[in-house]
């Protein structure tokens, strides 16, 4: 008999405890910067430096991180349910914890690629500069989804959630698209979780919508367990 299949959208939220910062602040700076700056084609035309080193230096937070209990209960519900992952999250940590089938929405922090054949893509761990080349000697630039480019993973996101018999959403604001938009894939009947300390997302707004005011690592074990004893 098949698993019954789970979609979980996960966020930067899920990420937080971890002690990975939310990258945008109250005013829309990413660290300081104008997201413009460090996160779009333009930018890293006008200045690839700042673009590498304000990679560089989340790339290194990553290494000092570990995934913290709402990635391993995630990674647990695997025994008894069939688990896809979307999530906004650019860190592995997700896989660190040990699940299996992780889709990255907005590229990999781990990962870095041609910027002139995108599909010439690299396992990295270290600083990133100028210079570093792939084999045609082009230019290595982050493996990451910047504004204005196109989401290549959201179609393989919009079938799992097409398919999903639960789906549960963490730590997202679900006001940034197009990931926002998958919610509105997930069948009628589907029931859906919310996790997030500060929902906001009405129950009203949704069918079968439960709204759970917790952080991942505490709302996460929490609905494990409860799903875990309903199978």
């Amino acid at each position: 008999m098949p698993k019954p299949k789970i979609a979980i959208l996960t966020g930067a939220g899920m990420s937080a405890e971890s002690g990975l910062k939310t990258f945008r602040d109250e005013n829309g700076l990413w660290e300081g910067h104008d997201v413009m700056e460090v996160a779009s084609p333009q930018g890293f035309a006008r200045n690839p430096e700042l673009v590498l080193e304000f990679y560089n230096q989340r790339r290194r937070q990553l290494l000092d991180v570990a995934p913290n209990k709402g990635h391993l209960a995630l990674a647990e519900l695997e025994q008894g349910f069939d688990v896809s992952i979307v999530t906004q999250n650019v860190d592995n940590l997700h896989e660190q914890a040990g699940s299996s089938h992780v889709v990255h929405l907005h590229g990999e922090l781990f990962k870095v690629r041609s910027t002139v054949n995108e599909n010439h893509v690299l396992d990295w761990k270290k600083d990133l500069v100028l210079g570093d080349l792939d084999d045609n000697g082009h230019q290595l630039r982050p493996h990451i989804v910047w504004f204005g480019e196109m989401v290549p993973m959201l179609e393989t996101a919009a079938e799992i959630t097409q398919q999903a018999e639960v789906l549960i959403i963490v730590g997202t604001s679900m006001q940034v698209y197009p990931a926002a938009s998958l919610i509105h894939y997930a069948p009628k009947q589907t029931p859906i979780y919310f996790i997030d300390p500060k929902p906001n997302i009405r129950s009203a707004d949704f069918d079968n919508l439960t709204i759970i005011p917790k952080t991942a690592s505490t709302g996460i074990p929490e609905l494990v367990s409860q799903l875990n004893r309903n199978t």
